[in-house]
């Protein structure tokens, strides 16, 4: 029951980020994949969402590095799923 509520605050914390962009990206994301993740990962996504939009936006665009410490297995399938489903060309 503890972990259902925690799967509900996640999603909504991803779905309300305060811009729409990343409220798209993370809440597409987390439907995606957040039934699946390991509690290790589940740990990860969490840590990710106290980093701020304009941060998280620009490491998933490529326009910044994604710094070590945020440089993780979930990040990592975050910047996937950006590219999930298009077509080249």
């Amino acid at each position: 029951m503890k972990e259902d509520k925690r799967l509900e605050r996640l999603r909504f914390r991803s779905w309300h980020r305060g811009t729409r962009e990343m409220d798209l990206l993370l809440g597409s994301f987390v439907d995606a994949h957040l039934h699946v993740f390991t509690p290790e990962e589940l740990d990860q996504y969490e840590a990710l969402l106290l980093q701020s939009d304009p941060d998280m936006y620009s490491w998933i665009t490529g326009a910044v590095p994604v710094p070590a410490a945020c440089d993780t297995a979930v990040m990592k399938k975050l910047c996937a799923h950006r590219f999930a489903g298009k077509k080249a060309g």
